[in-house]
């Protein structure tokens, strides 16, 4: 039996029925990352001994009559996350050595739930490209064309769920980095509502891991099925508890319907600032007709859409100023001397982000009042649809580029070159609200190139979204392997 690409839930289903045991699939996992892998590069920190002693005792516990959400399910972390004995080095090669001593939250609750760690994923230095490479551990390949990008920064773990190493990961999400790569790599992947899971433990080397939320960024899970996305949610969310006292577990409503007849939809094929390519645009269009097929209310324009515009601007903005915040002083004068140079009036999304990475308090807490009206704006939205469809990124997955810098890169937008940073463009609609957005495969390119879209929901509402991402996989399909047809 061919393990690699059944969903968990299925592999669940077989532990459960006695068909397999999780040091069996274990040891697939191991001998198909160790025959495919050096192609992909996924993998980066192997954790293969302790992961066949974890399904060992995930199979005692079963034998003896236990139960656990995840039990015996191998499964793979992003490196960024802190996982007790294993390096953690955000691609930096200084700390190439660095060892936590504790297990980021979200990693504790997987375990908890009874899942097989294999290892950790490859990232981006300092998780701040949409391509996986670093110093530390090389570049990791897309599964689908080894020429070209997995998406990031949560590639790694994008990769190896279509290679099939593991079943499900967890990634994190400041400027797409769940579901980007997720776009690229034809997998799922959801964003959840600002504050829904706990980020302690998922911090570069070598802060402490405090507990501490902060701006824009979360933690998240990579499936791929939207279902196992819904499983793992449930493991993963929750307060942390050094903060609320709550130790596992958060309350969700319901989604808000069960049928795709009975959804409003608003699609949003086109952006002010950054054009959607073709490829993309087919995707977009294939899963608003599947909607319209089933008899969903599906809109392409609304006067309560927030400006895209402005929004743009000040997601820009307030991203830029985490970056800014961890710039070395003299980087840090240096940047501040650049704007000073600039018109002030500047309004170009390039100008927005350096004037972000030097932005006063004082400027940043009028940005932060501007925020909270394009939420109230969404609220206002949210009250007349269920969900938002829209791209993920204007283009599939492109071909390697590592020089020069990001600042000198550019992307081809049907024959059309832009700046690379537009990719932030189209993640940041839901990012800078804080709102959930599940990324579910929507079609390929005429290059065979996987193409997603995001499913934006309601604050809070995540299970909304991911239930929309179950009907249309039921409707248009879901994930393929590489080379299927």
């Amino acid at each position: 039996m061919e393990w690699s690409f059944l969903s968990a839930e299925q592999l669940l289903a077989a532990l459960r029925a006695g068909e397999v045991t999780s040091v069996e699939l274990t040891d697939a996992a191991i001998a198909r990352i160790e025959r495919d892998d050096k192609a992909i590069n996924a993998i980066c920190v192997p954790d293969f001994e302790r992961a066949r002693a974890a399904a060992r005792r995930a199979d005692e516990v079963r034998a003896a009559g236990g139960e656990l959400p995840l039990l015996g399910v191998p499964v793979t972390v992003k490196e960024s996350y802190n996982v007790a004995g294993l390096p953690t080095t955000w691609g930096m090669a200084q700390y190439a050595d660095y060892l936590p001593t504790e297990d980021a939250v979200a990693v504790a609750r997987v375990k908890a739930a009874g899942a097989v760690i294999l290892g950790k994923t490859n990232v981006p230095f300092m998780l701040q490209d949409w391509q996986s490479f670093n110093d530390v551990y090389g570049v990791t390949n897309n599964p689908w064309d080894h020429g070209r990008t997995p998406g990031g920064s949560s590639g790694g773990s994008a990769a190896a769920l279509a290679a099939g190493f593991g079943a499900l990961s967890i990634g994190s999400d400041l400027a797409g980095s769940l579901r980007n790569p997720a776009h690229c790599c034809g997998i799922y992947a959801h964003k959840p509502t600002l504050g829904l899971v706990a980020s302690r433990g998922m911090v570069p080397p070598p802060a402490p891991a405090l507990p501490v939320e902060g701006d824009l960024a979360v933690c998240g899970p990579m499936a791929r099925t939207a279902r196992d996305l819904a499983l793992l949610l449930e493991v993963m969310a929750g307060p942390d508890p050094l903060t609320s006292g709550i130790a596992y577990g958060t309350a969700l409503p319901a989604a808000r319907h069960e049928r795709l007849t009975d959804f409003r939809v608003l699609v949003l094929d086109q952006h002010p600032l950054v054009p959607t390519g073709s490829a993309v645009l087919a995707g977009v269009n294939r899963v608003a007709e599947a909607l319209a097929e089933a008899g969903a209310r599906v809109e392409r324009h609304s006067p309560l859409l927030p400006d895209p515009a402005e929004a743009a601007g000040l997601y820009a903005l307030l991203l830029f100023s985490n970056i800014g915040g961890r710039l070395p002083a003299a980087a840090y004068e240096q940047v501040r001397a650049q704007v000073a140079a600039w018109p002030a009036d500047d309004p170009s999304l390039d100008a927005v982000r350096m004037r972000g990475m030097v932005v006063s308090h004082r400027d940043w807490i009028a940005a932060d009042t501007r925020r909270e009206l394009h939420r109230q704006g969404w609220r206002r939205l949210f009250a007349e649809f269920d969900a938002v469809v829209c791209p993920i990124s204007p283009i599939p997955a492109y071909p390697h580029a590592h020089d020069p810098g990001r600042r000198e890169l550019r992307i081809e937008i049907d024959g059309v070159e832009h700046p690379y940073s537009d990719l932030s463009v189209r993640p940041g609609v839901a990012t800078m609200p804080g709102r959930p957005a599940t990324a579910v495969p929507a079609g390929r390119s005429p290059e065979g190139l996987p193409v997603g879209v995001q499913l934006l929901g309601p604050m809070f509402e995540d299970r909304t979204p991911l239930r929309l991402a179950e009907l249309l996989e039921q409707a248009i399909g879901g994930f393929h392997a590489p080379g299927d047809t």
